[in-house]
């Protein structure tokens, strides 16, 4: 008998991507669990199961040299089964089962079902919300909606996620307690468009009704806002955002770009005049609020001119947060019709002079803190320093606030009331006080 036979399996979820992906992981990997299965997330697993982020070029090469690396595991015997899922299988699954045909089976981002079927587990519809949180535990993401309804020239996210599908307030507010008695404390709010939610269901813009209902539930203290879009948002939410303190004076609103010829030609229903308006309406209707927003620089028919008008528009708005992404040329949007006429190096050297400025505003503004109390959750302990972030900060992408363990202990998961005594361009060291 062949002592292979005997091995348990061990099935090992890898996620690549964003936010909205580990949403998925989480929830393939709680189906699992509940069929059974011996589940783990990026540990040792003799079958793999590889969610793929497919948005622009980096990302799609990372996710193309994972496949290979475990493709190459399995022919070696170090793996038994690959299997791929996620975003870029669903847009290149031809290709990738044509040039790598050594995994056992490709799915796309709407075929759960079928992905649990070949691992061996039912998919369970009362698993309503139920799923293996791979963060911290301290917070979650909450997946409001899928897909996405806007026509940008640039993004080929509609093709690969589908039209924008709005969850229900109800299922959300049973998901978000659900979490809460697990005892998560921060609800991230993903979608591929917040702006949108529940225009579908609801036949109006419906974010600020459904953070009117998650702000009752009990043991979640901070719910912070991610991936709006300027176009038609709902101003109601700034009104309830000032009144309601577990609502983080934060949001991520990615503006893209801010040349008039530019953002007609990315198909963004807007201009430079009503994008200004809105950000300084904002930051009225909810003063000291925190405002993340991400460019790209380098898009087809981008002239200096185009540039300098973003940079200068940059120096004059004093972002808190912003990321600087150079334009990828994704077949199958409607910007692929056009010449990608910006050199690579052009590109880098604009993206990189946006992040430099950007690093003197993040150094003026967090200068401005020091002497300051603010209420921070820890999210982990990492080296000497324990590590926690302000509602104005989400995990990953924005400042942290470091703790020296060697002088103070503080528990991770926990709210603490820290005095800043120092800071960075991107990090602010504090005392608990």
């Amino acid at each position: 008998m062949r002592t292979k036979s005997l091995k348990k399996n061990k099935i090992n979820v890898i996620t690549l991507g964003c936010s909205k992906n580990t949403y998925d992981s989480e929830v393939l990997m709680g189906q699992l669990k509940a069929s059974g299965k011996d589940v783990v997330h990026e540990q040792e697993g003799n079958i793999v199961v590889i969610n793929t982020c497919g948005f622009i070029d980096n990302a799609k090469a990372e996710s193309v040299n994972t496949i290979l690396e475990y493709a190459d595991k399995k022919e070696r015997g170090i793996v038994d089964k690959v299997f791929v899922t996620g975003c870029l299988s669903e847009r290149y699954r031809p290709d990738l089962e044509k040039e790598i045909p050594n995994v056992d089976q490709y799915f796309g981002t709407t075929e759960l079902p079928l992905l649990l079927k070949a691992l061996g587990a039912d998919y369970k519809h009362e698993l309503l919300g139920e799923r293996i949180t791979t963060t911290p535990k301290n917070y979650a993401y909450l997946k409001i909606a899928e897909g996405c309804d806007r026509p940008c020239s640039f993004c080929a996210i509609p093709i690969m996620r589908g039209k924008h599908v709005s969850q229900s307030i109800e299922k959300l507010v049973r998901e978000a307690e659900g979490l809460a008695k697990n005892g998560v404390k921060e609800l991230i709010l993903i979608a591929q468009d917040l702006t949108y939610y529940g225009l579908d269901l609801y036949k109006k813009r419906n974010l600020a009704e459904l953070l009117e209902n998650l702000v009752k539930v009990e043991g979640i203290e901070w719910i912070r806002l991610h991936y709006a879009f300027p176009t038609g948002f709902p101003m109601d939410v700034l009104e309830l955002m000032k009144r309601e303190p577990k609502i983080c004076n934060y949001i991520d609103i990615p503006l893209q770009h801010i040349s008039d010829n530019i953002l007609k030609s990315m198909k963004r229903g807007t201009t430079k005049e009503k994008t200004t308006k809105l950000l300084k309406d904002f930051r009225e209707a909810v003063p000291g609020m925190t405002i993340r927003t991400t460019l790209i620089v380098g898009y087809p028919g981008e002239t200096q001119e185009d540039f300098e008008i973003m940079r200068d528009w940059v120096q004059e708005m004093k972002f808190e947060r912003l990321g600087c992404f150079t334009y990828s040329h994704e077949e199958n949007t409607t910007a692929f019709a056009l010449v990608d006429d910006v050199p690579e190096e052009v590109k880098k050297a604009r993206a990189q002079e946006i992040m430099d400025l950007q690093s003197q505003i993040s150094w003026d503004l967090n200068q401005e803190k020091i002497g300051q109390t603010f209420k921070c959750i820890i999210d982990r302990k990492e080296g000497q320093y324990f590590v926690g972030r302000t509602e104005f900060d989400s995990p990953d992408v924005d400042n942290e606030v470091l703790i020296d363990a060697s002088k103070f202990y503080v528990k991770t998961g926990d709210f603490v009331m820290a005095k800043i005594t120092d800071a960075t361009e991107y990090d602010l060291y504090a005392e608990p006080v």
